[in-house]
């Protein structure tokens, strides 16, 4: 019995011992390359201070400022992947765009056998997202926007009607909430042919279902940060990436619009119909199945709802701010004077004049940006110009977009909110890559003319009807949802309303 206790002691330390040097192996990676690195702890690596209680671009944005002193990239770990912070706005260039062939993964995960709807442009792998991407670039052609915004004016007309009863009884609203309302509604009729009906009632499906999505996550922070760190093992794991219920829905939705559609011999100008015409293509190379298709679907509705609603809140929100009224002001008496020149008619050709509506919104995406940082994955092994490292294949890159928007170097004063930042004369000042609102180079977001417009005819609507201003329950300074996968606001965005009388 002695013998058996003294075995198994010494096998277990043993095992300690080498599970010591694996560690250490691992954790010295940038120390071997020469690479500046942040010390990390076992068993996270450097996301130890990521507690529920700061947001990941956050802590990105602390290592980018702390340890940036002109070096090009810093090392990271992920638990104990090392992981790069790239910081030289020529580099990024080359990752984006010169070198994509290099970079042309996201690195996100997704697994089509056990939850297909993760299977979508976003995530995909490079061999099947260049077919399906150029498939679908015909849904945002000029004359399908011009369609798309004929359905969002419809949309934003109620809303304007909605939001206006609601605040005869309280005067106060979550803006939050009502743009998260009014963007559902708008993508729902653009991409889906559908009325998901939140504007009237903020507890349709749609709406519940988005709000899942986001609000109640499958997958925690920390699991994420996981399954991005080794998402063979987490597809070896069955691991989903959504809710079960919220899977089986958008397939039913997508299912039935379909039948329907070909049932009744159905067209309409919308991302649907291009979906069931590849459904429908003659050769195996451009068909799509039904859950491909839910998953583009799915993936679209998604981006379009939250990413509009939550790029709106961030604008109103600082235009409502004491210190900006005039900036307020302003935006609006640009809104009155192109439309008088237009008989009083937001049209398509109105709005894409309002070049001081765009400014704010851009200024308020640097502030505030949804993508606080963005993931690419070298695909191949990348000699870095200018220097002796070679970045393996496999290995993680993040560009972090929030620290890079409130760099002194690059942005003056970063905390204030000021429009003319993004002037042409003042635009053309800066490298391209300071400002990433929608990605670069060929992975660069297929949506973002439809995201824009969908964002100008928000601003312009409520700036129109309504002057805004901050109320007792406006948080500020606004505070970011840590548990949140986009840089969210926490508890809502509460503002006074109040109509203006024409």
């Amino acid at each position: 019995m002695d013998f058996l206790y003294s075995s198994t002691t010494i096998w277990l330390s043993i095992l300690i011992i080498l599970g010591f040097i694996y560690v250490k192996r691992k954790y010295s990676y940038w120390q071997r390359h020469g690479i500046q690195f942040v010390k990390p702890n076992f068993p996270a690596g450097n996301l130890c201070a990521l507690r529920q209680t700061e947001h990941l671009s956050q802590l990105l944005a602390k290592f980018y400022s702390e340890r940036k002193n002109g070096a090009p990239m810093l090392g990271l770990y992920f638990f104990l992947s090392p992981v790069l912070l790239i910081n030289d706005l020529n580099l990024i260039r080359n990752i984006f765009i010169k070198d994509f062939h290099y970079f042309w993964s996201r690195g996100s995960f997704y697994n089509e056998k056990h939850d297909p709807l993760s299977a979508n442009l976003f995530n995909l792998d490079y061999e099947k997202w260049r077919p399906l991407r150029s498939k679908l670039t015909p849904t945002f052609s000029s004359a399908k926007m011009k369609i798309m915004f004929n359905n969002t004016i419809a949309v934003a007309n109620e809303f304007v009607d909605c939001l206006n009863r609601d605040i005869e009884l309280n005067g106060e609203a979550d803006v939050h909430e009502w743009f998260c309302r009014f963007t559902t509604d708008v993508i729902g009729a653009c991409t889906l042919g559908i009325d998901c009906n939140s504007l009237r009632d903020p507890h349709s499906k749609f709406r519940e279902i988005g709000k899942k999505t986001f609000e109640e996550p499958k997958l925690s922070s920390f699991q994420r940060t996981l399954v991005t760190s080794n998402t063979n093992l987490a597809r070896f794991m069955r691991v989903r990436a959504h809710h079960k219920d919220v899977t089986d829905f958008f397939l039913k939705i997508v299912k039935e619009t379909i039948e329907y559609r070909e049932n009744n011999n159905v067209k309409r100008n919308d991302l649907m119909s291009l979906l069931i015409d590849l459904k429908n293509a003659q050769t195996d190379a451009d068909r799509l199945t039904i859950l491909e298709i839910a998953a583009q679907a799915f993936v679209f509705f998604l981006a379009g709802f939250e990413a509009s609603s939550t790029t709106l809140t961030y604008c109103l929100y600082e235009l409502a701010l004491e210190e900006n009224k005039h900036i307020q002001d302003k935006a609006r008496a640009e809104i009155n004077k192109i439309l008088e020149k237009y008989d009083g008619n937001l049209t398509y050709e109105a709005i894409n004049e309002m070049t001081y509506i765009d400014q704010c919104i851009y200024e308020s995406i640097r502030k505030h940006p949804l993508a606080a940082s963005i993931a690419r994955m070298a695909t191949n092994d990348y000699k870095v110009p200018n220097s002796n490292y070679t970045i393996p294949k496999g290995m993680l890159v993040f560009i972090p977009t929030y620290a890079i928007y409130r760099d002194p170097e690059i942005y003056e004063n970063p905390d204030v909110f000021e429009p003319d930042r993004f002037a042409p004369d003042q635009v053309k000042k800066r490298p391209s890559q300071s400002f990433l609102p929608f990605g670069d180079g060929p992975r660069k977001c297929i949506g973002l003319r439809f995201g824009m417009l969908q964002a100008r005819i928000g601003v312009v609507k409520l700036l129109q009807n309504f002057e805004l201003s901050t109320c007792s329950r406006t948080q500020i300074p606004i505070k970011y949802s840590p548990k949140k996968l986009f840089l969210e606001p926490e508890n809502g965005t509460w503002l006074k309303i109040t109509k203006i009388e024409n």
